[in-house]
């Protein structure tokens, strides 16, 4: 399979995002044999300089910039290097590539991404509602837009979570740690705010792909096996959950999701229940456990978003037991490389090997 992939979230950091699993996933696969265009949003994000995976590189305008500068710029690097697939994978960027779908399309760029109904409908905020229309547990949650409201709740219990609408998670044992917590909240991303109750047990995280008709591609879950001190799992393993993945299903077919998504659960294993924390609408940086495994869900979302059927039955077990531990590396880069993408926008590696293109 020859397709030019495009793939964001190359920030690959302490806190990762999904892009270089991504991408990792797709060169894993024996029938993969394309070319890998990375969206960066900075010049240090450290997939620009990982020529092994990534094969080409641009400079994409910040979420905050609007859909025109997006679709513009998707436009040049259409013109530059033609794409064939394109797998946004952070939260933030989702509204701006699905208000940009047409154009998408008007470029022949395949793409499977969610709705932006289904996109609103699994936020943080929508939670407690998706959870009466899905048949789904989910811990007490309020939405917030003002500090003086956290004082105004009598019936949330202590520890709670207070979240963002797109990242981050600070626990608060009290009413005054709480309200500390919006404030960093709101200064990092803004309002709303969501208080969420704790609950207790161990966390299962589940990496699935809907087919947009309420039926699933594949689903792998994974129980995390150790943390940083941010709360990332930096080792986790693949298990069979029928909990989770039961609870997966029921949220394909109450939303019929388009692509890729995370659910989050927290199981109490004395008694077997679980809680869905919440649903992440793209893949996760863990998601190249699924290639481990032997369920390839990036490989099985980008043959959809090319247009080719997907048979769900090859994606249907894995191998329980599979374990991953993230390792963190010095990457050697050269200075020209960081020169051409902080002056020009690009880089084009592949262009250098292959002139013909």
């Amino acid at each position: 399979m020859k397709l030019t992939v495009a793939i964001t979230g190359i920030n690959a950091t302490d806190n990762p995002g999904p892009g270089i699993t991504v991408a990792r996933a797709l060169r894993a696969h024996p029938d993969f044999k394309g070319r890998i265009v990375g969206l960066a949003y900075d010049t240090l994000d450290p997939g620009i300089y990982a020529s092994e995976m990534i094969d080409d590189v641009f400079l994409i305008p910040y979420p905050s910039a609007g859909v025109e500068a997006l679709q513009d710029r998707l436009r040049y690097i259409n013109e530059r290097v033609h794409l064939d697939v394109i797998l946004p994978t952070l939260d933030s960027e989702l509204p701006n590539f699905i208000a940009s779908v047409k154009v998408l399309d008007e470029l022949k760029i395949g793409h499977f991404m969610p709705t932006q109904e289904q996109l609103d409908l699994r936020s943080k905020q929508h939670l407690v509602e998706l959870g009466e229309r899905a048949d789904l547990p989910v811990p007490k949650t309020k939405v917030v837009n003002d500090v003086s409201e956290i004082f105004e709740f009598k019936d949330l219990k202590y520890p709670v979570f207070v979240k963002g609408v797109f990242y981050g998670a600070i626990r608060a044992t009290n009413i005054n740690e709480a309200a500390a917590a919006f404030y960093a909240t709101v200064a990092k991303w803004g309002l709303p705010v969501l208080i969420q109750e704790a609950t207790h047990g161990d966390e299962i995280d589940v990496v699935a792909v809907g087919d947009g008709k309420g039926g699933l591609i594949g689903a792998v879950a994974m129980k995390k096996t150790f943390l940083t001190d941010k709360g990332k799992g930096w080792a986790g393993i693949a298990v069979r959950d029928p909990q989770a993945l039961d609870a997966t299903r029921r949220f394909v077919e109450a939303t019929k999701w388009r692509g890729p998504f995370e659910l989050e659960v927290m199981k109490d294993e004395a008694t077997g229940e679980i809680n869905v924390l919440e649903i992440n609408p793209r893949f996760p940086a863990w998601c190249f456990l699924s290639a481990g495994a032997g369920a390839n869900l990036p490989y099985a979302c980008t043959l959809l978003a090319a247009g080719q059927s997907v048979n769900p039955e090859d994606y249907s077990t894995y191998e329980a037991g599979t374990m991953f531990v993230r390792i963190a590396i010095d990457q050697i880069v050269s200075l020209k490389d960081f020169q051409e993408i902080a002056t020009t926008g690009e880089l084009i590696r592949t262009l250098a090997k292959n002139p013909e293109l």
